[in-house]
């Protein structure tokens, strides 16, 4: 039998099979992908095949289908380990806030950088508008305009007032999108807006209870009544940077990849070299200093950037 992966709790999936039923599966024995070590053989968004057990109404996942995509995060306590988000999905959507709590640019640089390398498309949401006042606004259009300049869609919504969903509506439409941000961004309450009567669970994670648990949070994925799917992430704290090589690092931000090829050196790294495109690039404003840093902050090896 064949099936989509739409909810998994690390030792269980949820397979929703092509008869229209969703079936509870595990994974057969030793279930490894090749060249790579993840906490999660199986992601969300998978495609796989599974065998009832005798008598049972429960699955053996015996065989994954090739992804077109996924995404992955560095497993914070696990440094040779990562966790695949999900996969197979046709956009990326960061929700994001300037304030309570603050999404830091270097959180969303990340973000940013871990979708370019796995090619997925990007888009940012700035939510809780509902919150802001005339000085608020102007900072926020300054957010904005750091990585609309750079090809990044950025919209701004409200959960709370419904403001901007039927367009947030519009661009899910018919297309597998997922949905990240750190808790009490106001996700959760997005998604309840945009699917009504689901009703998900809301409500603020305090920075203690997030600790120690990224290794058994997992995503679900949600039809959506307009068509398409929504995958929900729980909320997450820290983004850690996995499979990334340092020289490959400047592809993936796109305005330094605009600017490398004209650097003195083939191999510039883009920290201290003379004759380095990027460099100058950031000293006349082409490139914002705050993506510079979070380059070198990755570059270095950081796990976090402010």
């Amino acid at each position: 039998m064949q099936g989509l992966v739409i909810k998994s709790t690390g030792s269980w999936y949820q397979v929703h099979a092509k008869d229209g039923v969703d079936y509870d599966c595990r994974i057969k024995g030793k279930f490894r992908i090749q060249g790579i070590q993840t906490t999660n053989p199986i992601a969300v968004g998978d495609q796989v095949e599974f065998e009832l057990e005798p008598n049972s109404d429960k699955g053996v996942i015996d065989k994954l289908h090739e992804r077109k995509n996924y995404i992955i995060r560095k497993s914070i306590n696990l440094s040779k380990q990562a966790q695949i988000i999900a996969a197979n999905m046709d956009q990326a959507f960061l929700v994001v806030t300037l304030a309570s709590p603050r999404t830091s640019l270097g959180f969303i640089d990340r973000f940013l950088a871990t979708a370019e390398a796995y090619d997925i498309p990007a888009v940012l949401i700035f939510n809780k508008l509902d919150l802001f006042h005339e000085e608020g606004l102007a900072i926020l259009d300054e957010y904005k305009s750091i990585y609309e300049n750079i090809g990044y869609p950025c919209y701004s919504v409200s959960a709370l007032e419904g403001t901007n969903i039927p367009l947030i509506e519009s661009l899910l439409k018919d297309k597998t999108t997922l949905f990240s941000g750190h808790s009490g961004v106001g996700k959760s309450s997005l998604i309840n807006a945009l699917l009504p009567g689901r009703e998900i669970k809301t409500g603020e994670i305090s920075e203690s209870s997030d600790k120690g648990q990224h290794t058994t949070t997992f995503a679900e994925m949600h039809t959506l009544p307009f068509g398409g799917y929504l995958i929900d992430t729980p909320g997450i704290r820290e983004l850690g940077i996995f499979d990334i090589r340092p020289e490959e690092l400047g592809h993936y931000f796109r305005e330094m990849r605009a600017l490398m090829n004209q650097c003195r050196f083939n191999n510039c790294r883009h920290v201290n070299e003379p004759g380095c495109a990027v460099i100058k690039g950031v000293e006349e404003g082409e490139i914002e200093l705050s993506r510079y840093e979070s380059y070198l902050s990755i570059y270095n090896g950081n796990e976090t950037r402010a």
